[in-house]
């Protein structure tokens, strides 16, 4: 198989993929139809799990008895934490964060 094939069977399977994912609900649940308890509780809660699960996953690295990993990853979470806090702005949160934890990383530890 050449290689543009490859790509071209690529694309359509995951444009196949994102097309049921996006359809699948509303040829399900119709328009006119109440939206299931169980699936606006999920709407609620699985934004949070899935930043908590986030959080994890970007400090499963850090290693608590080095210093100079622990306070990096710690002042790039306040920060991170600040700016939401302050601004209510996740993109802003996001990007302050991360810059704020490369400069750290990159020129004092």
């Amino acid at each position: 198989m050449s290689d543009r094939t490859h790509a071209v069977i690529l694309i359509l399977t995951m444009m196949a993929g994102t097309m049921a994912t996006r359809f699948l609900p509303f040829l399900l649940l119709g328009d006119k139809r109440q939206t299931p308890p169980f699936i606006t509780y999920l709407g609620k809660v699985l934004p949070y799990a899935i930043m908590g699960m986030l959080v994890v996953y970007c400090l499963k690295e850090v290693s608590v008895t080095d210093l100079s990993s622990v306070l990096p990853a710690a002042l790039g979470v306040a920060v991170t934490a600040g700016l939401h806090l302050w601004k209510h702005n996740t993109l802003l949160s996001i990007l302050g964060g991360t810059v704020c934890y490369m400069l750290l990383v990159q020129m004092v530890f």
